[in-house]
């Protein structure tokens, strides 16, 4: 078993794993680890060289919005395969362990 991780913001559980994967200093949370309600898609997308299109949520907690504040790969390249559908978080959103 891994450690568990938790993405907290607004004193708010977002995702809880210890199954996430580490890429370039991030944890990527499985989809089953996320708490979907504090979610909401947003229209950006950037490339990574190797992984692929990112695609973002912003993340909603009692009534405040953290824009793009989470991503994930829905298509990612094969390098990067293993972490199709894992969200990652920044802008503020704490990882604990």
């Amino acid at each position: 078993m891994g450690i568990m991780a938790k993405a907290i913001w607004e004193g708010t559980v977002l995702a809880e794993s210890d199954k996430t994967v580490e890429i370039e200093g991030n944890q990527y949370f499985p989809p089953s680890a996320t708490r979907t309600e504090f979610f909401k898609p947003s229209a950006t997308h950037t490339e990574c060289p190797w992984k692929g299109t990112a695609s973002y949520y912003d993340v909603e907690v009692n009534g405040k919005r953290n824009h793009d504040a989470a991503w994930y790969y829905p298509e990612p390249k094969s390098e990067a395969k293993k972490i199709k559908g894992y969200v990652a978080f920044w802008r503020g959103v704490k990882i604990e362990n």
